[in-house]
């Protein structure tokens, strides 16, 4: 799943792999100029020229994976209330583009199976963020199983991360899909001096750490433990080239069609 052009690092306790490239993440695809995690948000991040995006997954009662930030339906669909209990066949009643605008009236919510449709289609590349499930342990499991189940759906040369704030959570999942480079999440209030035993009791190839609050000396702990960095949300481009400059491997950016015209 990874690139041929590749740094290995020499400590065998790591064997991080750190992709050799500026990636910009379309986060949660062209959400300024599409709605956020729908299908024309990626569609048009591939178009406009990005070749990664972030997206957000979790799933539903009869355990589809779907795609979406929130636990609720609320605020980018047409319905409200949680989905825990929904099943495929409630999927095709819900709007998840009206609230946008008129031109996406009737963008039905995205599945990771159509999701990994798109990206074998499209070339895109995807960092999936686990949703830290909130309806128990045998919902979480069961989540995770549907999403490696996808995965292994992408073609050869396609290439993922998977990250999510819930480092218990992500540990599972590397544990039963040693394959897949994985992301441990951070907001900047939680990035404790014991990130490194995380990140190394976790298997993660990489820590996302929140752009608020992060200096050129935080990132080269990082660097020089054996991480890539990705750094969310960042939507200025001189503080993009700023982190890139400092070692960082990817920034999650808003402004995706705008950044990769300069990266």
């Amino acid at each position: 799943m990874l690139a041929a052009d590749h740094l290995a690092f020499d400590n065998p306790q790591l064997e991080k792999v750190i992709l050799m490239e500026k990636i910009v993440f379309a986060h949660r695809g062209l959400n300024t100029l599409a709605p956020e995690n729908t299908e024309s948000s990626f569609r048009l991040a591939a178009e406009k020229g990005v070749k990664w995006f972030e997206t957000d997954v979790d799933i539903i009662g009869d355990g589809t994976a779907i795609i979406c930030h929130d636990t609720t339906l609320d605020r980018t669909t047409n319905k409200s209330g949680g989905y825990y209990e929904l099943s495929a066949k409630d999927l095709p009643q819900i709007d998840a583009g009206s609230w946008f605008g008129q031109d996406f009236v009737g963008e039905p919510l995205l599945t990771l199976h159509k999701l990994v449709d798109i990206m074998n289609e499209t070339g895109l590349n995807g960092n999936i963020e686990l949703k830290s499930n909130e309806n128990g342990k045998e919902m979480s499991l069961q989540m995770l199983d549907s999403v490696i189940a996808e995965l292994d759906r992408l073609n050869p040369e396609r290439k993922v991360i998977v990250s999510c704030f819930n480092h218990v959570l992500l540990a599972e999942f590397k544990r039963r899909a040693p394959q897949y480079p994985v992301g441990c999440l951070y907001e900047t209030c939680a990035l404790y001096d014991d990130w490194r035993s995380i990140l190394e009791l976790v298997g993660a190839d990489y820590i996302h750490p929140e752009d608020k609050g992060l200096t050129r000396q935080k990132v080269q702990e990082f660097c020089d433990a054996g991480f890539g960095v990705n750094v969310w949300t960042v939507n200025s481009l001189s503080r993009a080239n700023e982190l890139f400059n400092w070692g960082c491997t990817g920034v999650f950016t808003d402004i995706a069609g705008q950044m990769v015209k300069n990266f």
